[in-house]
């Protein structure tokens, strides 16, 4: 039986930690259609034409045009056992789908895990962030600065905002910071987006009986034995 699973969590719920526990435990991949829309930058294929002059025109793409990228995904060899779903489905009519075409596998979502954490929290969490290239490790300058130097840098010239800087202390590596991430506003974007979409999902997904709400705000163990708990409640 295969293992399909929808992960949900506005940014700074710690997705990302939790989706590395998943894939690494039931061995399934983690799909997100981000990133599946940013591959087809690299394609000459006409589906790929198409979402390359979607996202130049700056358009959303289309329930039936991402449909059918996912649709591509789940055919390929290590997906056959099961997904783990970040960033999709966006809308009931796409969830629908999916409940279809799964269904026509003989498969069906197994369970959605939503990563709850207050706004405030979430806010923080991915404005303080930063990270090293050299270590992969990531760090918050307001919950996890044990090992780095961070200030922020007025503008000579006061024409921007200022700017963060964070040192990794014992190596001096200039610690980087994502660019959305250093903006206020694209923060408080990305959290009303996700409340304005995810909703009406939630509300799908919990007539069916499948929504486990997990509070995000607690240590990573506490919240990885949690998910756990839940995936193995719907095997």
């Amino acid at each position: 039986m295969s293992l399909n699973i929808i992960l949900m969590g506005v940014q700074g719920a710690g997705k990302g930690e939790q989706a590395r526990f998943i894939q690494e435990k039931y061995g399934i991949p983690q799909v997100s259609t981000g990133d599946l829309f940013r591959a087809m930058k690299t394609r000459t294929d006409a589906l790929a034409q198409r979402i390359q002059s979607i996202m130049a025109e700056g358009r959303l793409i289309d329930d039936d045009t991402t449909n059918t990228v996912v649709e591509e995904r789940l055919a390929e060899p290590d997906a056959q056992n099961g997904v783990l779903l970040d960033g999709y489905p966006r809308t009931p009519a796409q969830a629908a789908w999916l409940d279809t075409h799964l269904a026509g596998k003989g498969a069906k979502i197994n369970a959605v895990l939503l990563l709850e954490i207050d706004l405030y929290t979430a806010f923080k969490r991915s404005f303080g962030r930063v990270s090293s290239d050299t270590s992969k490790r990531s760090y918050n300058i307001y919950y996890n600065a044990d090992g780095i130097d961070w200030s922020f840098e007025d503008h000579a010239e006061g024409q921007y905002p200022p700017r963060l800087k964070a040192t990794h202390v014992a190596s001096g590596e200039t610690l980087r910071r994502r660019p959305d991430d250093a903006s206020a506003h694209a923060i408080i974007k990305r959290i009303d987006t996700f409340i304005e979409t995810t909703q009406p999902l939630i509300d799908y997904y919990r007539t069916r009986g499948l929504v486990t709400r997990i509070y995000a705000d607690q240590p990573i163990e506490v919240v990885t034995m949690a998910i756990k708990h839940a995936i193995d409640a719907h095997l």
